[in-house]
């Protein structure tokens, strides 16, 4: 029978498991950590290779970066568990990072520069404008409140026949300003009318799968107080 690590290497790297050769960077590994905790949480499997082959940890020192990385390097400091798991006379660290409820969580990028990141697939991404408004607007104890104006009516029915529109095409399709977008997004977000995607090519937003058209009109505004 497959054991717990050999179980976890068998889904391969994802959204919320992914494989660490080694760690010679604190600053480096912090991205990941804050990256699982502001998402969906997530695992890394510390001595094992990109194509899921176990290597084994190296050195005690990679402990220590792990734990300077969380709590050094990320801001606010990022909680997870370790544990040891010993495969054919290798150890591997499994490292538990749950989803964050204090953050959002940011970590220096290679040139230093605090940013907020997320982990989309097996990538992590710096944060955009609209989700960290998202968060701040979660945080925001007067809640959210949209005004069901022109804007956000094209909105919609673009979407509804389009199915996706990126930020860049809202402000042309609106003619506002790039910060009002993102608010107007990011709205809509935490209302959970839209939904933001990320690919190759970049971010893009779509309809909720569970919306209808006929759950907002220009009578009935639509607020939010969490």
């Amino acid at each position: 029978m497959p054991s717990h690590i050999q179980k976890l290497i068998a889904e391969g790297e994802h959204q919320q498991l992914d494989f660490k050769f080694g760690i010679t960077d604190s600053k480096k590994i912090a991205r990941s950590l804050a990256a699982f905790a502001n998402t969906d949480g997530g695992r890394l499997l510390l001595g094992v290779k990109d194509n899921g082959s176990i290597a084994g940890v190296r050195s005690d020192e990679e402990y220590y970066m792990v734990e300077a990385g969380a709590s050094l390097y990320c801001r606010p400091e990022v909680y997870f568990e370790m544990k040891e798991w010993e495969e054919n006379g290798r150890t591997v660290v499994e490292i538990i990072i749950p989803k964050s409820f204090s953050g959002p969580h940011s970590a220096p990028d290679k040139e230093g520069n605090y940013r907020v990141y997320v982990r989309v697939g097996d990538e992590n991404y710096p944060a955009n404008g609209v989700l960290r408004k998202v968060w701040k607007k979660q945080h925001d104890p007067k809640g959210v409140y949209i005004e069901y104006s022109v804007a956000e009516r094209t909105l919609l029915a673009y979407l509804e026949i389009h199915g996706e529109i990126t930020l860049s095409g809202f402000r042309k399709l609106s003619g506002y300003s790039n910060q009002r977008c993102e608010h107007i997004l990011a709205d809509f977000m935490v209302l959970n009318i839209i939904r933001m995607n990320y690919s190759a090519t970049g971010v893009f937003f779509t309809l909720n799968p569970d919306y209808r058209s006929d759950d907002l009109s220009p009578s009935n505004d639509a607020k939010s107080d969490h």
